[in-house]
C-alpha cells in the first residue's frame, strides 16, 4: 500500500528540484574565472561552466561545488546548483570528508544574500530534501549525513531538529537510532560528529540536548539495543560520573 506521506514528500522534493533548475537556469561562472590547468582541469572544462545549462559529468560537478579559491564561488555555485541538487537526491555526489563539505561550499557562497527568489529555491530544496530523507526506508544518503550537510548550508540545527521531532513514524525512529549509532563515540568525546567552521560547542550542546528529551522514547520503540539507551544516558552525565559508570564504553 502506497503511504501518502511519502508519496507527499515524494512531489514536494520533486517540485523542489523543477523549481531549482528554472531559476537558475542561465546561470554561468564569470568569464574572467581561472583555475591552473596542472592541478585544477583543462580549460575546456573550465569554459563549460561558463556556458549555461551544459550538462557535466559528475568529476567536473565536483571540481565545481568543492573548490576553496574561486574568484567567484557564489557564481560558479548557481550553475552548478541544478545539477548539483539531482546528484545529492540520487545519492551520485562524492565528498571524501562527509556530506557537511557540500553544506560548507554553500555556505561559501553566501545563498542566504542571494536574490528573493534564488534564496527560496535553497530553502525549499533543503527542506523537501530533508523532510523527504526523514520519511524514506532507505534514503540514498543517510539521514544523519543529509542533517550534517543542512547544518553548514544554512548556519543552524533548530530547524531541521524540530521537522525531526515532529516526524514521529518508525521510519524517522529508525533513522534516529542508525544516527545515535553514528554519533555516540564523537558526543561521548564531547565532540560534534561532523566538521564545522564556527560554533561547533554550540552545535554540539544543542544536539545533546535535543537527544536527551527525544531519543530516549523513540529508541525504545525501536527496540534498539540497551547499550545505545546507556550511551544517551551517560551524555546527560559529565565529568568523572561519566566515565566512571559502569556502562562507559571504555
Amino acid at each position: 500500500m502506497t503511504n501518502p506521506d511519502q508519496t507527499s514528500a515524494r512531489l514536494r522534493l520533486k517540485a523542489a528540484l523543477n523549481r531549482m533548475a528554472v531559476t537558475f537556469r542561465g546561470m554561468t561562472a564569470r568569464p574572467d574565472e581561472y583555475k591552473c590547468e596542472c592541478h585544477w582541469g583543462s580549460a575546456e572544462e573550465l569554459a563549460q561552466l561558463k556556458v549555461p545549462d551544459v550538462e557535466l559529468d559528475l568529476d567536473l560537478l565536483y571540481r565545481a561545488w568543492r573548490p576553496l579559491d574561486w574568484k567567484d564561488h557564489a557564481s560558479v555555485l548557481r550553475r552548478a546548483l541544478p545539477q548539483l541538487s539531482r546528484a545529492l537526491v540520487d545519492g551520485l555526489v562524492d565528498s571524501l570528508f562527509g556530506m557537511d563539505e557540500v553544506g560548507r561550499s554553500l555556505a561559501r557562497g553566501q545563498w542566504q544574500q542571494w536574490p528573493g527568489e534564488q534564496v527560496a529555491a535553497v530553502w525549499e530544496f533543503l527542506n523537501a530534501w530533508w523532510a523527504h530523507t526523514l520519511i524514506d526506508p532507505d534514503p540514498v544518503v543517510p539521514v544523519h549525513e543529509v542533517l550534517a550537510l543542512c547544518h553548514e548550508a544554512s548556519a543552524t540545527l533548530s530547524p531541521w531538529l524540530e521537522v525531526w521531532e515532529t516526524q514521529t513514524s518508525s521510519v524517522a525512529d529508525h533513522h534516529l537510532a542508525k544516527a545515535v549509532a553514528h554519533w555516540e563515540y564523537d558526543l561521548l568525546g564531547d565532540q560534534l560528529p561532523w566538521e564545522t567552521w564556527e560554533d561547533a560547542e554550540e552545535t554540539r550542546i544543542e544536539l545533546t540536548a535535543w537527544l536527551i528529551r527525544n531519543a530516549p522514547a523513540r529508541l525504545r520503540a525501536q527496540n534498539a539495543p540497551v547499550e545505545l539507551l546507556h550511551r544517551i544516558r551517560l551524555l546527560s552525565l559529565v565529568g568523572p560520573a561519566r566515565w566512571e559508570d559502569p556502562h562507559w564504553p571504555g
